[in-house]
């Protein structure tokens, strides 16, 4: 008897294992976007892929290293991705032991009688039971693939989780990177602010002692004293946004700012080390490169499972239930011979009214598809337009920085030309001031497009999937 009671198992566990599926195969859709990025330059085959450069090899200056390093260790977002993986992995591994027989050992006893007295000894007889045994419970024989299709469900999921994990660490890096630069474009506006009002206060206590003298009017006074307060106006305001982005940076970190991530910032983004051209490549690179995309296509992958699992409710579920082991009605001779015992329950469930729940259920797992798919092309659509918009400031920013530090010398030349004329008597006041004024803005719009074109190079690292590989 132990030897069918082996092989019944062995041929029931290989029927499971090796039971069909129903899952529709699976078709990768095609991208919905062009086949070029807009206004592309080919770029030189030598240079290696976003996303096959680690994230040390692009943002080479030490200060933003430390910088990304501490945030790799301390940033609660990406701890959380992390945990989101083990929690992936371990409902993955809860599917794929539903594939396998789960043995236990159980034993019981029971006494009973129908004479209430009898529990007293006061008369009557006692039944007495007690059993242990060694088997399985309800284990399903997966002819039709629906634990499988679940457990395929499962591992696309923890799949996706695992993409999600590496997406949420080039966002973080491109974060640090990004509110590092502001923090030394802060820094700069400040000094440049800071030259200014003095240069206006120096301009106010001329034009004051020119008044006192009679020799220029009140309106040049007023002028002179509006200019220098709007200095200080601003040179307030960029106080407080330089510490606010310090904060902003702190919570990316985890941790706060050391010191030393500004120092040697008197040079402000000129002293930043400068980032390496990447190839753009075609869009459909992006399908293997970004993390996001690969993660909506394993969930794709996961609704497509979902419904063979939705498609086997409609076959008839069989479970099996066995034992092995001793009883007897006395405790004291349960392992003595002769008390052996055994059960084969095999149980065949076949759905033949459920008021449509099956049908609802596979019609779910058809819309969850629909959904994934869309999902999943609008992800590919995100990329494109993300990379095409990296690519378009890439085209356009360098060209924009050259005129404006064109711009900036013309003016620093008009201002001391102005002083000079002023301080000669040949020119207003307000020639003088209005060369301030227009030095200052230029500065100021110079140095802001300078962090959106170094800006603009980390979003492209970041859009084209570069940041979470490491050497």
């Amino acid at each position: 008897m132990k030897a069918l009671l082996r092989t019944s198992l062995a041929a029931a566990a290989a029927l499971a294992l090796a039971g069909c599926s129903l899952i529709p195969t699976y078709e990768r859709p095609a991208a919905p976007v062009p086949g070029a990025y807009p206004g592309a330059q080919p770029a030189a085959t030598t240079r290696s892929p976003a996303s096959t450069l680690a994230w040390q090899d692009y943002f080479t200056d030490p200060r933003l290293a430390t910088l990304i390093e501490t945030a790799l260790a301390n940033n609660r977002d990406l701890r959380v991705a992390v945990a989101n993986i083990e929690q992936a992995r371990a409902q993955f591994q809860i599917q794929r032991a539903a594939q396998f027989p789960a043995l236990d050992l159980s034993a019981s006893g029971s006494r009973s009688a129908p004479n209430p007295l009898a529990a007293a000894g006061l008369g009557g007889s006692v039944a007495s039971s007690y059993s242990v045994g060694l088997g399985i419970t309800a284990w399903e024989l997966d002819f039709f693939g629906r634990v499988a299709s679940l457990k395929e469900q499962a591992l696309a999921q923890f799949l996706a989780t695992e993409e999600s994990r590496k997406a949420t660490q080039i966002s973080l890096i491109s974060a640090v990177a990004s509110g590092w630069l502001t923090l030394i474009a802060d820094e700069e506006l400040l000094a440049i602010t800071r030259q200014t009002l003095k240069t206006r206060e120096e301009s106010q206590k001329l034009t004051r002692l020119r008044f006192d003298n009679g020799v220029s009017s009140e309106l040049d006074l007023r002028l002179a004293d509006s200019l220098a307060e709007s200095a200080r106006a601003t040179y307030a305001e960029q106080q407080r946004l330089r510490m606010q982005d310090e904060n902003a940076l702190a919570l990316l970190l985890g941790a706060p700012v050391p010191p030393e991530a500004t120092e040697g910032g008197a040079r402000g983004l000129d002293g930043v080390a400068a980032m390496p051209e990447l190839p753009a490549g075609t869009p459909s690179d992006l399908l293997g490169e970004r993390p996001d995309i690969r993660a909506a296509e394993q969930q794709l992958i996961a609704a497509n499972a979902n419904i063979g699992a939705a498609r086997a409710a409609f076959f008839p579920r069989i479970t099996l239930t066995s034992s092995i082991g001793t009883a007897s009605s006395e405790f004291s001779k349960l392992f003595e011979r002769g008390t052996k015992a055994w059960t084969f329950a095999p149980q065949l469930t076949l759905p033949i009214f459920d008021a449509g729940r099956n049908q609802a259920g596979l019609d779910a797992a058809r819309a969850g598809r629909d959904i994934a798919v869309a999902q999943y092309e609008k992800a590919i659509q995100t990329g494109f337009r993300e990379v095409a918009d990296a690519l378009a400031g890439r085209a356009t920013l360098s060209e924009q920085r050259r005129a404006l530090r064109a711009q900036t010398e013309a003016e620093s030349v008009r201002l001391k030309l102005s002083d000079l004329r002023y301080r000669n008597g040949i020119a207003s006041a307000l020639d003088l001031l209005d060369a301030q004024r227009s030095l200052y803005g230029a500065q100021q719009a110079a140095v802001q497009i300078h962090l959106a074109q170094l800006q603009n190079q980390v979003t492209l690292f970041k859009t084209l999937g570069g940041g979470w590989a490491t050497r």
